[in-house]
């Protein structure tokens, strides 16, 4: 991983379970030769302090956007401006919906916003939230996806989907439009059969009207 040496990464850890196993990913990234501060969600806190990220990266974790301290001056353009690279690990459904729509109305998004830093997701979600249409929407649109994007292992991001068709034969007995003979109901008239007649061995003029 020499690529990372001497990288400036902002870590934006949103709110999902997998939100622990940033902690160790901070470690793995100094150990490369990044330096790392952390930016983390309001939910991100509810699974994870953010002392644990603060011993680790040696820098205060910042959560929000209405910090006097920070942002006397003006402190998530400075972070936004710090970043060599922003990785949102994990980048919950939400998050990733708000960095699609544009959205500013925290301080990880605000950042995502106003870096001019390549930015990378690394979704973690349930596999049903993942394969939500929505959710693969969201992750092939420019912001969604935001010049690069991590896999996970319920799909691919950033690869639009594809048009539906029904598989062939669907709803049928032969693969095509349903041709079984109906049954006549005892006492009652069977139903006129409306298939087209076979008309093949047959001379023009051989079928009449009937009386």
């Amino acid at each position: 991983m020499a690529e990372l040496q001497g990288q400036r990464i902002l870590l934006g850890v949103s709110g999902g379970i997998a939100a622990y196993k940033a902690a160790d990913l901070v470690r793995r990234l100094q150990d490369a030769g990044a330096e790392v501060r952390v930016v983390m969600t309001a939910s991100a806190l509810h699974f994870v302090g953010s002392t644990t990220f603060q011993a680790l990266s040696g820098h205060p974790v910042r959560s929000s956007l209405w910090d006097e301290a920070a942002e006397a001056a003006m402190g998530h353009i400075e972070l936004a401006r710090w970043a060599t690279k922003v990785l949102v690990a994990p980048a919950s459904a939400n998050t990733i919906a708000r960095l699609a729509q544009g959205r500013a109305n925290d301080l990880l998004s605000t950042l995502c916003l106003a870096t001019e830093a390549p930015v990378v997701l690394a979704p973690a979600m349930n596999r049903v939230m993942w394969a939500h249409p929505a959710t693969q929407a969201n992750v092939a649109t420019p912001g969604g996806a935001r010049r690069g994007s991590a896999g996970t292992g319920h799909g691919r991001p950033g690869l639009r989907r594809s048009g539906c068709r029904p598989p062939a034969g669907a709803g049928t007995d032969r693969g095509g439009p349903d041709r079984r003979r109906r049954r006549a109901t005892p006492g009652r008239p069977p139903r006129a059969d409306h298939r087209r007649p076979d008309l093949r061995g047959h001379r023009p003029g051989a079928f009449h009207r009937q009386p």
